[in-house]
């Protein structure tokens, strides 16, 4: 039976053609060649006599020491918290389940690396607690992949020390709340899907099949060939340049499960493969580094948070890359003590091995680029200057999952402050349980009449009050890293079929010193109005026709209005017209409105000047066309 399991297993892995990670290089093949079945206990992510590896690490590293003493802190407070119960918020359980594989995952580690008694009992508490729940909440099946991770997780890392009847309550959880729910229909359509669901079920079915494998083998072989050949399709989804459609919160979610996924597969079957079909994923390492700005934010466009945390997954991308320097943003972040509570902390301490952040490097790069399904342009004038300017231009279509009607939109950072925010995500309860038809992605949908998810509420244009369109798509058509000005151009004609015959937008940085923000658009054979708007936290004063003054923090930022030669600057308050809107304070939108004659050509031209900054008049006039192109 062994041999056949074998079998099958590898016939999949020669399927999908994987690659090594460490190249071609036919010596790596000798060692990448999958044993006939997984280890004994434990087997996920970190064998036995493998936590001498990460003790050595800790004592050498003060930084990783730090993450260490984190986790058993966070652990020590679980101590004498009752259970985690099985309570929905809505139509989900996934808060409790993110909070039973973050519980489960930090005792068991804690307990392997301390053999402290306590942490051993409350995490079998914590185990038996959710395997005596009625189910796991299949018909929203990301509450089921999560809580089977986190019984996955205990059971393995457990196993030996726990009692015969908790173990056997556990499996029997894993396997009928788990496993057995994922087989039916109603249920496992994230098996055909490419966003952030394929690869969370997937990862967790895969870890609950490891877990049980041994007294499950049909079950589990039955799990894991269904991941292997499943999980391609969210990884393609990162070709060709490792942009992640989804944005940086869900890059954080997805990502990150498809990594646990590969790395869980790499230890249970001795492969150093590289599961994903396509090189976008490796690449994906790249975007989020560059996603996050010297003011210490993301660019949390679509329905991502305005927060940053460090991300355990860039460890696992920084050794199979064996780039450091990729690990420039997690560096600071884990140096400012910005340590996430994350579920997945402990996995970072099993992927730091070789990686002090000592050895962390500048990337190379001040701009990244990354098409794909929602196309993306990112500058800076400098990694190490926390008062560097830093722009981030989005294109992409409102078609894309839990994308925003923000095509074209972009946000800035200099001297160490958010200029130009996104304002992110809404809680989806809070519009669900309104009534909202959230998920329904069509022009007329509901979805875009809240607040911040339509083109009004982003820092991009808005024709005669109406929305963007939800079947147009931009990409980045053209950039340039020269210093003199660094930009990214994007074509939103498709965006605004039917509002404008075309419509061109650039953002530059000019002279390492300022930004400046050109759109070119040609109207139909009707009269339009065009309201250019930027959203910010910042407070604003109308300091002239064509002029405002932001202040934020003591610091300030003037935005001139080059063209139209004639305009108004406006704000316009960010209180939502509807009861079920997220309240926005402390922040303003300002811009202005341009009417444009019908059958005509304008230009939109705005520079965005930060304290000691000055217009460079030589190239304010120039057009897009003249713009430097990459070669």
């Amino acid at each position: 039976m062994k041999k056949q399991i074998l079998i099958s297993i590898v016939s999949v892995f020669q399927l999908i053609n994987f690659t090594s990670c460490s190249g071609s290089n036919p010596a790596s093949q000798k060692d990448n060649t999958p044993k006939d079945y997984p280890p004994a206990h434990p087997r996920i992510l970190l064998l036995e006599g493998e936590e001498t590896g990460i003790k050595k690490i800790i004592a050498e590293d003060v930084d990783w020491y730090s993450v260490h003493a984190f986790v058993l802190s966070e652990s020590n407070k679980l101590l004498t918290k009752a259970p985690v119960e099985r309570v929905l918020i809505g139509k989900r359980l996934l808060d409790k389940s993110r909070e039973a594989l973050r519980r489960i995952f930090f005792l068991s580690y804690s307990y392997r690396m301390t053999n402290n008694q306590e942490y051993l009992v409350r995490a079998e508490k914590e185990l038996l607690a959710i395997s005596a729940f009625s189910d796991w909440n299949p018909s929203h099946f990301l509450d089921v992949a999560e809580m089977t991770m986190a019984a996955g997780i205990g059971y393995d890392w457990l196993y030996k020390d726990l009692s015969a009847e908790s173990r056997n309550i556990i499996k029997t959880a894993i396997v009928d709340k788990g496993l057995k729910p994922s087989f039916q229909s109603s249920y496992n359509s994230w098996l055909k899907n490419s966003n952030n669901w394929n690869q969370v079920c997937n990862a967790g079915m895969t870890f609950g099949a490891l877990a049980v494998y041994d007294d499950e083998k049909d079950l589990a072989t039955r799990v894991i060939e269904r991941a292997v050949s499943s999980i391609k399709l969210p990884e393609n989804d990162y070709n060709p340049d490792g942009a992640y459609p989804e944005g940086y919160g869900y890059w954080g979610y997805g990502t990150s499960f498809n990594v646990m996924f590969l790395s869980a597969m790499k230890k249970a079957f001795g492969s150093t493969y590289d599961l994903s079909t396509g090189d976008g994923f490796l690449k994906t390492a790249a975007y989020l580094e560059n996603m996050i700005g010297p003011a210490g934010a993301p660019f949390n466009y679509t329905d991502c948070g305005t927060g940053a945390s460090m991300n355990p997954a860039m460890l696992w991308f920084a050794n199979n890359l064996h780039d450091p320097s990729v690990l420039w943003s997690e560096k600071y972040l884990i140096v400012h003590k910005s340590l996430p509570n994350d579920r997945l902390l402990p996995a970072a301490l099993i992927w730091c091995a070789g990686m002090p952040l000592t050895a962390v490097t500048v990337p190379a790069k001040n701009i990244w680029v990354g098409q794909g399904k929602n196309p993306i342009a990112l500058m800076r004038t400098s990694w190490s200057d926390p008062n560097a300017i830093y722009v981030g231009l989005k294109t992409g279509s409102p078609s894309v999952n839990h994308a925003h009607m923000d095509v074209g939109s972009f946000v800035m950072d200099a001297n160490g402050e958010r200029w130009a925010m996104d304002f992110g995500m809404q809680d989806y309860n809070s519009l669900e349980s309104a009534g909202i038809d959230l998920w329904n992605m069509s022009q007329t949908s509901e979805r875009w009449g809240v607040f911040r998810y339509n083109n009004m509420a982003h820092n991009t244009l808005t024709i005669n009050n109406q929305y963007q369109k939800v079947s147009g798509k931009a990409s980045v058509i053209s950039y340039s890293g020269e210093t003199g000005m660094m930009n990214a151009e994007t074509d939103l004609s498709s965006v605004y079929s039917g509002q404008l015959s075309s419509s061109l937008r650039g953002v530059a940085i000019v002279d390492g010193k300022y930004v400046t923000v050109r759109d070119e658009i040609s109207t139909l054979s009707a009269e339009k109005v065009v309201r250019w708007n930027l959203v910010t936290s910042a407070s604003v004063t109308i300091t002239g026709s064509n002029t405002a003054e932001l202040v934020k923090n003591g610091k300030k930022l003037v935005m001139t209005v080059l063209e139209p030669a004639t305009v108004t600057m406006k704000t316009w308050s960010t209180v939502p017209p509807n009861t079920y809107d997220a309240a926005n304070p402390g922040t303003i939108m300002v811009g202005f409105e341009a009417i444009i004659p019908a059958n005509s050509t304008a230009v939109l031209s705005v520079i965005l000047l930060p304290d000691g900054a000055a217009e460079n008049k030589a190239i304010s006039g120039k057009k897009l066309s003249e713009w430097p192109k990459q070669k």
